[in-house]
């Protein structure tokens, strides 16, 4: 499902990256593009459930795919070209989740987003 904007006309991000990750669910991945990525990631992570990395190479996507169980992949068309995205993109959508030591600090991660939505 595609929810950003139909035009290359500037837009108010917040409003994007906030209906992708309320879209997410379960095992659903999502991807984010902005100009930097930063946005649209600390935009997501505003949300329980999300934990969405910025990847500027192949190794970030993996690695946050394999050791965060990241579910959003944002990426900078400013700083990435349209080859390394796809690149990037493509290795973000094939790595799974190691688990093991890693899943103790997602989980880690969840009980903050709990604690701090109950604040």
């Amino acid at each position: 499902m595609d929810l950003g904007p139909n035009s290359l006309d500037s837009v108010d991000y917040p409003d994007y990256a906030h209906a992708l990750a309320r879209a997410i669910t379960g095992e659903d991945l999502g991807i984010l593009l902005c100009g930097s990525a930063n946005g649209v990631a600390i935009t997501a992570n505003k949300h329980q459930h999300i934990r969405a990395a910025i990847a500027w190479n192949a190794e970030i996507a993996a690695l946050a795919r394999q050791h965060n169980n990241a579910n959003v992949l944002s990426m900078g068309a400013r700083v990435v070209g349209e080859g390394l995205a796809e690149e990037i993109l493509s290795t973000f959508l094939s790595t799974p989740f190691e688990a093991g030591r890693h899943e103790r600090r997602v989980a880690q991660l969840a009980e903050i987003e709990q604690q701090e939505a109950s604040n």
